[in-house]
């Protein structure tokens, strides 16, 4: 059994690892292209590799009588639009604040979205803990040392990427109501369609796109579709049936650390002392308010 569980978290932790360096990855492709065509290609990859393990895995259905399938199908499809408009408005908000901020930055602050969950769990009249609220004040508190300059004022990108924090934030409380109740790799296919097609769509009028600039971003597209979406997405799944959901929410809180460490690395990011101690804070915040909610969601 503690093997099983030490193999749950090693996949979870290689989650983490493939959505941090990820920002770096969306970071290089906005050298190339803009934001639209680059989530429009790699939401498509990303949902030829989650398809692909859709169709060669189990039936699970079988059990199912015909008149509960058919009502199972219907929410899945209602359910994975509203779902897939939410994801390609956090993506296009996080994409775009890409172009005007660091990976580092945009991973640390994508992260808050796991304490804006249980603080937007009041509007469904849940009452958040203590510690949700203490860890929400100690992340304020570092997103303004990380990102807050001397004239009390964001940059342009950090703001894009609050905003897809809190999209992500519905996301997760409106996948929380779903998910139990239809296939949770259908519905991740269908999110990564919408979004591929729609940001698609809105690069073809808005964008200028050249097969050239495709050409010279196949590996941040690749990994980003890939890695990050196909690949990513599945592990978490499969790693989070056996881990301990306390020990599933440390890991993956670790997104951020890696993102850092992969605008560092590659990218040859540096943070101030100052940002440095907010990250930490914004971490610490993190992972309060979401280890006692054993609920941790992509």
């Amino acid at each position: 059994m503690k093997t099983t569980i030490v193999k749950s978290e090693l996949l979870l932790l290689l989650a983490a690892l493939i959505w941090g360096f990820a920002f770096t990855a969306q970071r290089v492709g906005m050298e190339y292209m803009g934001p639209f065509l680059f989530n429009g290609i790699r939401f498509g990859l990303g949902a030829l590799v989650l398809g692909t393990f859709i169709l060669v895995r189990r039936n699970r259905e079988i059990d199912i009588r015909p008149e509960f399938l058919h009502d199972r199908k219907r929410m899945l499809a209602r359910g994975g639009i509203v779902a897939g408009l939410m994801v390609f408005a956090g993506a296009s908000l996080q994409q775009t604040g890409m172009v005007y901020t660091t990976a580092g930055n945009a991973g640390f602050i994508t992260g808050l979205y796991v304490v804006f969950v249980p603080v937007l769990g009041l509007f469904l009249r849940q009452r958040p803990a203590v510690y949700v609220w203490i860890g929400a004040v100690m992340a304020a508190a570092g997103m303004y040392l990380l990102s807050v300059t001397g004239n009390f004022q964001m940059s342009k990108g950090d703001l894009y990427v609050l905003g897809c924090a809190f999209v992500w934030a519905f996301h997760v409380l409106y996948i929380g109501h779903l998910s139990p109740r239809v296939d949770a790799l259908k519905l991740a296919l269908i999110q990564y369609v919408i979004t591929s097609v729609l940001s698609l769509l809105i690069a073809v009028f808005f964008e200028t796109i050249l097969w050239r600039a495709i050409q010279d971003a196949t590996l941040p597209l690749l990994y980003g579709g890939i890695f990050s979406v196909g690949i990513a997405y599945t592990l978490q799944i499969v790693g989070q049936k056996k881990a301990p959901p306390a020990h599933a929410a440390i890991i993956l809180s670790l997104e951020a650390v890696f993102a850092a460490l992969g605008g560092w690395l590659i990218l040859h990011e540096v943070l101030s002392t100052r940002a440095l101690i907010g990250c930490a804070l914004m971490l610490a915040g993190m992972v309060l308010a979401q280890v006692k909610r054993g609920n941790v969601a992509k």
